[in-house]
C-alpha cells in the first residue's frame, strides 16, 4: 500500500484496516452484482421469471471481528453450492423436474450464505466506533462504503463477461474463490480493540466533533434517553427499548432502510432495465458502469468529508442535514432519466443520481454512532442491521413481482420502469424525514454526551 494513501487514512494499520472493511462490504454486494448481471441468463437456464430472480437476491440478507472472518470462511462454500449444485441439476431425466431442482439448489445455497454474512453490519459499524477518532467517522465510513459500491460495479461487470465468455455458473465460482481468500486476511490481519476505545469521553479522555459542537451551543439533553442504569448490565430487551426511544436513532434506521430498499433493486434489475429500455448493449454498459461507478465512489467519499467539514465549522446538524439534501437531490435527478427513452439523457442522469445517493449514506452511519452510548452500538447496529436487510430482502422480490403486474402486455422494460418511479418515493421521503431529524439530532447527541459521563466505565 503506497505510503502517501496510508498516511491519508491515518497510517499504515488504519489504512489496512479500512481496506480489509471495506473488501467485506465489497465482496457481499459482488455478489449481488453478480445475480444483477447474469438476469438473462437465469432466466432463460432456469426458466423462471423477475420475481423468482428477486427472490433469489432476497435470501441472502458474538465475537465482532472473528465473526466477520467466519462468515467469509463460509461464503466460498455457500457461492460454490450455488455453482457446483446448478451444474449437478441441469442434467435431469425430466427436463421440467431438474429445472425445478435447479432453481430450489440455487435458492438453498443463498439461504445459507445469509446466514453467515448477516454479521458483516454490526462487525463493520462496531470497529469503526472502537478503531478511529470520532472527528473523521463520517469520512471513515465513506471510505469503507465505496468497497460496496465498488463491490457491486465489479460484480455487474464480472459477472456479466465471465457468463457471457465461460457460464453464470463460473461467475459464483469466482466469487467463492475471492472469499476465501478474503477470510484468511481477515483471520490474520483484523484486531480486536478495544470496546470503546475511540469513541467516548471516558475512554479517550475528551468529547467528539459532534458533542463539542452541541456543548458549545448550549443544548440541553433529553432527560427521557439519558441512561439511567449501566448500559453494560442492560439485556437485550432493554437495550432494544432504549436506543428505539431515541427518535434521530428511528428516523436513521428508516431512511437507510429506505435508501437499501431503492439501492437493492437497482442493483438487481438496474443493468436488465437498462438494456431492455435504452437498447444499450453489453459493449456499451460495460463503458457505461466505471462511469457511473465513479461517480458514485466519488460522492460516497465526498458525502462524508463534507458532513464532517460542516460539522467542524459549527454546523450540528451537518450529519443529518448533508444526507437530507442528498435523497432529494438522487430523487429529482433519477425522475427525469426514467421519464425518458433516450440513453444519452437518461445515462448522464442516472450517474449524477447515483452520486448522489451514494453520498447520503457515510454521513448516516456516523449519525448513530453520535446519538447512542458507545457501549450499546453494536447492538443498536444490530437493530438496523435487522431493519434495513428486510427492506433489502423485500425489494427484488417486490421490484420483480410488480414489473410482471404493471409491465403485463407491455413493451420490454416498461414494467420495471414504474416500479423505479415508485420507488422514488420512499428517497424523497427520506429527504423530509432527515429534516425532521435536524431538531431532534443536537438534543439526542447532548443525551448520550450525558449517559457517556454517568456510564463511562474503563477505556
Amino acid at each position: 500500500m503506497g505510503t502517501a494513501l496510508a498516511d491519508r487514512l491515518g497510517g499504515r494499520r488504519r489504512a489496512r484496516i479500512v481496506v480489509l472493511m471495506a473488501c467485506v462490504l465489497a465482496l457481499n454486494a459482488a455478489d449481488t452484482g453478480v445475480i444483477g448481471a447474469i438476469v438473462h441468463e437465469l432466466r432463460s437456464s432456469l426458466h423462471i421469471g423477475n420475481t423468482q430472480v428477486g427472490v433469489l437476491t432476497a435470501v441472502p440478507r458474538g465475537r465482532r471481528d472473528r465473526d466477520g472472518a467466519g462468515g467469509a470462511a463460509h461464503r466460498p462454500g455457500a457461492a460454490g453450492a450455488a455453482a457446483g449444485g446448478q451444474r449437478r441439476a441441469v442434467e435431469p431425466r425430466d427436463g421440467r423436474r431438474g429445472l425445478a431442482e435447479s432453481y430450489g439448489w440455487l435458492l438453498a445455497s443463498r439461504v445459507v450464505l445469509g446466514a453467515v454474512t448477516a454479521t458483516a453490519g454490526p462487525t463493520v459499524a462496531s470497529l469503526i466506533g472502537d478503531l478511529f477518532p470520532p472527528e473523521e467517522r463520517a469520512a471513515t465510513w465513506g471510505r469503507i462504503l465505496a468497497g460496496e459500491l465498488i463491490g457491486v460495479g465489479f460484480g455487474l461487470l464480472a459477472g456479466g463477461n465471465i457468463a457471457a465468455f465461460a457460464s453464470w455458473r463460473v461467475s459464483f465460482w469466482f466469487v467463492a474463490a475471492l472469499g476465501l481468500v478474503l477470510a484468511v486476511l481477515l483471520w490474520r490481519m483484523l484486531p480486536e480493540p478495544a470496546r470503546g476505545a475511540q469513541g467516548s469521553s471516558g475512554g479517550r479522555g475528551g468529547e467528539e466533533l459532534a458533542q463539542r459542537q452541541v456543548d458549545r451551543a448550549g443544548v440541553r439533553p433529553d432527560p427521557r434517553n439519558v441512561l439511567a442504569e449501566d448500559p453494560e448490565r442492560m439485556t437485550l430487551v432493554r437495550a432494544a427499548r432504549y436506543v428505539l426511544a431515541i427518535r434521530t436513532n428511528v428516523i436513521i434506521i428508516l431512511a437507510s432502510a429506505a435508501c437499501y430498499f431503492f439501492f437493492a433493486g437497482l442493483r438487481t434489475f438496474g443493468l436488465v432495465f437498462v438494456l431492455e429500455r435504452y437498447a444499450v448493449g453489453r459493449g456499451g454498459l460495460s463503458a457505461f458502469l466505471p462511469v457511473a461507478g465513479a461517480a458514485a465512489l466519488a460522492g460516497v467519499l465526498a458525502g462524508g468529508r463534507l458532513a464532517d467539514r460542516l460539522l467542524r465549522r459549527g454546523t450540528v446538524t451537518a450529519r443529518v442535514g448533508v444526507p437530507a439534501a442528498a435523497f432529494a437531490a438522487s430523487a429529482l435527478l433519477f425522475l427525469p432519466a426514467l421519464l425518458t427513452d433516450r440513453a444519452l439523457v437518461a445515462l448522464p442522469l442516472f450517474t449524477l443520481g447515483a452520486a448522489a445517493l451514494a453520498a447520503a449514506n457515510p454521513p448516516l452511519d456516523a449519525v448513530r454512532l453520535d446519538v447512542v452510548h458507545f457501549r450499546l452500538w453494536g447492538r443498536a447496529e444490530a437493530i438496523r442491521t435487522i431493519v434495513r436487510m428486510s427492506g433489502e430482502a423485500a425489494a427484488p422480490v417486490l421490484f420483480g413481482w410488480l414489473s410482471g403486474v404493471l409491465g403485463a402486455g407491455l413493451a420490454a422494460g416498461v414494467g420495471l420502469d414504474r416500479v423505479f418511479l415508485l420507488a422514488l418515493l420512499p428517497l424523497l421521503a427520506n429527504g423530509l424525514l432527515l429534516l425532521g431529524a435536524r431538531r431532534s439530532y443536537p438534543r439526542d447527541v447532548a443525551s448520550a454526551l450525558e449517559s457517556e459521563r454517568r456510564y463511562a466505565g474503563p477505556p
